[in-house]
């Protein structure tokens, strides 16, 4: 039966490009967003998840449905796909996480079985940081470690999928893309895959504050400033392995500070009913920009994340972002 996916490896992907009223109405753009919360595993980590262990596969490392341990650090929701992936091949998941990233993730990580291990937030120059504590955890174990940020099956999974699926929603007919980046895979495997096709798409990297990527682009330096309450993207001392495969592939870069990217976040969900994280909001007021300045007529494809419900006692918390002089979702206030 053509219609029906194979458990969670075959139902990740293929998701619906949206068409973003408002900011289209905004513009005379244009603007898509690839609505990654689809996947079953919520997010647009899924299909790393996917390519990450489809990838361990074929070197032998895991073999479905005999014993296996995967071990990864992450802000949540790679760790999610990795979870219940594992879940379905009959392997074990050890995912380690900031203690700081939201509750809703870390209470769905226990939910789906996950062994989570939390940890205090650390530069990734301390050896505290949650990605060498993964790594030295999976050493310990004799386990796979995921290694999201400079596994390039993360972004080969985009240049086999994601990239062009969002070539044939659009007809080819795309002229920039935007996102954020926090292990780089998405944004380097959907510009692989959309510049093979149109060198000269758009491909612009947006940055929340807190984060040395912009000047990454700009100059080959990381140099951070600033904070973002966004969780899973930003990178203040290096680009990852991903990213910096692609660095060519990329034509700029934008900062997006957290009052823009939560204008996004409570407009899509109050006025077009589309809930998002603040990745996805980032992304949006991203693509808003970068439409405004190639002027109407032009396509501008993004990517939404995941769901808002990841967020709720952060983005959706009145009290939360009075704390930190944020704007507050009207309808809460």
């Amino acid at each position: 039966m053509s219609g029906v996916s194979d458990g969670f490896w075959g139902a990740v992907g293929r998701t619906p490009l949206i068409r973003l009223r408002r900011a289209s109405e905004a513009t005379g753009c244009e603007i898509l967003g690839k609505a990654e919360f689809m996947n079953p595993g919520g997010s647009v980590k899924d299909r790393a998840a996917i390519g990450i262990l489809s990838a361990a596969m074929a070197e032998g490392k895991l073999v479905p449905f005999e014993p296996g341990t995967i071990v990864e650090g992450t802000a949540g929701n790679t760790g999610i796909g990795i979870a219940l992936a594992a879940n379905a091949m009959g392997w074990r998941s050890v995912i380690v996480v900031p203690e700081t990233q939201s509750r809703e993730k870390l209470d769905y990580l226990r939910m789906i079985g996950a062994d989570l291990r939390l940890v205090a937030p650390k530069p990734y120059s301390d050896p505290g940081n949650y990605v060498h504590v993964s790594k030295r955890l999976a050493e310990e174990l004799g386990a796979v470690w995921a290694n999201q940020f400079d596994n390039l099956a993360n972004a080969a999974a985009h240049e086999a999928t994601t990239g062009p699926e969002i070539w044939d929603q659009t007809d080819g007919k795309v002229d920039a893309f935007t996102c954020a980046c926090g292990t780089g895979g998405t944004l380097a495997g959907i510009a692989r895959a959309l510049k093979a096709r149109k060198p000269d798409v758009r491909i612009v990297l947006a940055d929340p504050g807190g984060s040395g990527l912009l000047d990454w682009v700009k100059t080959g330096t990381p140099r951070a400033e600033g904070n973002s309450i966004t969780e899973g993207i930003g990178q203040a001392a290096r680009a990852p392995g991903n990213l910096a495969e692609a660095r060519d592939l990329i034509d700029d870069a934008i900062r997006i500070e957290d009052p823009e990217m939560l204008e996004q976040v409570f407009a899509l969900q109050a006025q077009e009913g589309i809930s998002v994280g603040g990745s996805a909001g980032l992304n949006v007021a991203a693509a808003i920009r970068v439409a405004r300045d190639l002027g109407p007529g032009h396509t501008v494809v993004t990517i939404l994340c995941d769901g808002g419900a990841r967020y709720q006692s952060k983005l959706f918390n009145p009290a939360f972002l009075r704390e930190r002089g944020l704007p507050t979702p009207p309808w809460l206030e």
